[in-house]
């Protein structure tokens, strides 16, 4: 068999994961998981959000370490205990956001860390921009080594990053989602750059959510679902529709709670949501005792959306509205008084103060209903934390446990409590079961449907189907930063999301 550019298929692989499973606290990232990298060839990595596509990449970059399994290459078992193992075995990656030094020349940050040297040990600057040049060549970047990278463009730091990559002699190239931060014609220009590569004989692991991507530029497909391999073999033997039933083709195997309550008028609106670069012309509706759920990609642009809408961030233009009455909402705070709340994804860093005590955690944004005449009143504290978090069934020693030594699933349990405590109209909630065990997921779940029973409204970002589809009473998917579908009912399925999210017309 012929591969894309013509040439001979190696009959054997150059890069193998065998059997590699990795688990986490509570989670099984990885089972048992079968990759194969072939030399001239681009090997396709597709998957749902947290299918473990990037705990597969940190096993081959020497960041994590798998459970169990073997990594072999050319048919030689190998350790990978760090980075540099990794990059020493001709390993590299180009990931999404790459970090580079705007200070610093181009060759600077081909070589910073692997500098060649003079005899005396000093930085060999000639023989580096040399180097550099003959890289940047060799991709195709027409701009010197010794421009500094602040005068580049996104398209040409890519770039950058990629001749950084092949700077450590790469047989294997890892590109994760290449093309997210690039105009239509610097795409051309990279799918020429892959093109280059394989004829350079370079194994390439190519991981995106953009089928016409997948279907333009790979020759091997392998697929993760739930952290298991779901399907592999030959891109021309497969068709978009076969793709997404490995991707999404289980049962929703989760048991959600049943809600029969009629919804009632509408709370929350808006319309004409705009952000220069984050999304464009969203609108939408939210009745009372409504779960309104979001998906999407990568990139989609759902989390900022909803950072816009509790004021973290401003839109360009748009207007929302709380029981039809037009809301400035300029800040947090203007939405905390609007009646707005929003739990973000990342918990730890932007949820939760995990250095302070649980009690003080949940009282936060209700000082003012536990203090009188400026002095915080400590059992008013507890009293208020107590009723939010019994409710949760938070799992803690004592109201004065810090939420840093809490558990997941109960820091996630902390937050919401935190904003219930606020009596608030809408609660937003970013992937709400993100990393938490089962047993907390079904907490969770079960707590929304008594909140929208109590005729709370709740607006889901999820980027788990079954998630998405046992707990939303509709369902609206976003791509590239605009609204694309609005699925309830019949037209509500895991292959209608996926194929809305990643941009594949209907068969």
């Amino acid at each position: 068999m012929l591969d894309n550019a013509g040439t001979a298929e190696v009959a054997k692989p150059v890069v193998v994961l065998d059997g590699i499973s990795k688990i986490f606290p509570g989670v099984k990232a990885l089972s048992e998981v079968k990759l194969e990298l072939y030399a001239g060839q681009v090997t396709a990595l597709v998957g749902e959000n947290g299918a473990g596509k990037s705990t597969v990449v940190k096993v081959l970059t020497g960041i994590y370490q798998p459970d169990e399994g073997a990594i072999r290459i050319d048919g030689h078992p190998i350790s990978l205990p760090t980075a540099q193992h990794a990059s020493d075995a001709g390993i590299t990656a180009i990931h999404q956001e790459t970090v580079l030094f705007d200070e610093l020349s181009v060759a600077e940050n081909i070589f910073i860390g692997h500098a060649p040297k003079t005899r005396l040990g000093l930085i060999d600057i000639v023989q580096m921009q040399r180097k550099a040049a003959e890289l940047l060549a060799s991709i195709g970047a027409e701009f010197d080594p010794d421009v500094k990278l602040r005068d580049l463009g996104i398209a040409n730091k890519h770039l950058v990053a990629i001749a950084r990559a092949l700077s450590v002699d790469a047989r294997v190239v890892i590109m994760d989602e290449p093309t997210a931060a690039l105009s239509h014609k610097e795409i051309a220009e990279l799918y020429e750059l892959v093109e280059a590569l394989k004829a350079q004989g370079k194994a390439i692991l190519f991981i995106s959510h953009k089928f016409d991507e997948i279907f333009r530029i790979a020759d091997r497909f392998t697929v993760f679902r739930d952290g298991e391999c779901a399907g592999e073999g030959q891109i021309s033997d497969v068709t978009e529709d076969e793709l997404v039933h490995m991707m999404v083709g289980r049962a929703v195997n989760q048991i959600f709670p049943e809600r029969t309550a009629a919804l009632g008028d509408v709370v929350f609106q808006i319309a004409g949501y705009s952000h220069p670069t984050e999304f464009a012309d969203i609108g939408f509706n939210l009745k009372k005792g409504e779960i309104l759920g979001f998906y999407g990609l990568i990139g989609a642009g759902r989390s900022e959306l909803m950072q816009a809408i509790f004021g973290v961030t401003k839109p360009s233009k748009g207007v929302s509205k709380v029981d039809g009455v037009i809301k400035a909402v300029r800040s947090p705070a203007d939405a905390i008084r609007s009646g707005i709340v929003y739990v973000p994804e990342d918990r730890g860093a932007q949820g939760a103060v995990t250095g302070l005590p649980i009690f003080q955690n949940v009282t936060l944004p209700s000082l003012k209903k536990t203090s009188r005449n400026g002095f915080l009143r400590m059992a008013e504290e507890f009293a208020l934390a107590r009723k939010y978090t019994s409710r949760l069934d938070l799992r803690a020693a004592s109201l004065d446990q810090n939420v840093g030594d809490l558990s997941g699933g109960n820091q996630q349990k902390v937050v919401i409590a935190k904003w219930l405590a606020t009596q608030p109209k809408v609660i937003i909630l970013d992937e709400p079961t993100k990393g938490v065990d089962i047993g907390s997921k079904a907490a969770v779940h079960a707590f929304m449907a008594e909140l929208v029973a109590q005729g709370l409204s709740i607006i889901m970002v999820s980027s788990e189907i079954p998630e998405i589809m046992g707990m939303s009473d509709r369902v609206i998917v976003m791509r590239e930063g605009r609204m694309v579908a609005e699925l309830t009912g019949d037209t509500l399925t895991p292959q209608t999301l996926v194929r809305h999210a990643a941009g594949i017309a209907e068969s």
